[in-house]
């Protein structure tokens, strides 16, 4: 079963495509681009939809999805953590 999607390699999350992830539960992911599958372990409980840290990501780095920068993270943030509004703002304002 695939839980997260990568979309390209050089991503540093994954979205999650699957509804019920919780903390503990091991995750798998398919990178679309090389066809490759990644495991990882999540530490939160993350929605359908929401994105997963798929390596460390220290406060300030860039955060790429779809291969595109998106934003950057204001805090550091552990492979497998929940991605979304209280740990990445936009770099827009």
């Amino acid at each position: 079963m695939t839980h997260f999607l990568v979309h390209d390699h050089t991503d540093t999350v994954g979205v999650i495509v699957v509804e019920g992830i919780q903390a503990g539960a091991t995750l798998t992911g398919w990178v679309m681009d090389t066809d490759e599958t990644v495991t990882l372990t999540a530490l939160d409980d993350i929605p359908i939809g929401h994105k997963l840290a798929l390596g460390a990501i220290v406060n300030g780095a860039t955060i790429l999805k779809y291969g595109q920068d998106i934003g950057r993270a204001v805090a550091d943030i552990a492979a497998g953590r929940h991605v979304h509004v209280h740990n990445i703002k936009t770099k827009r304002w």
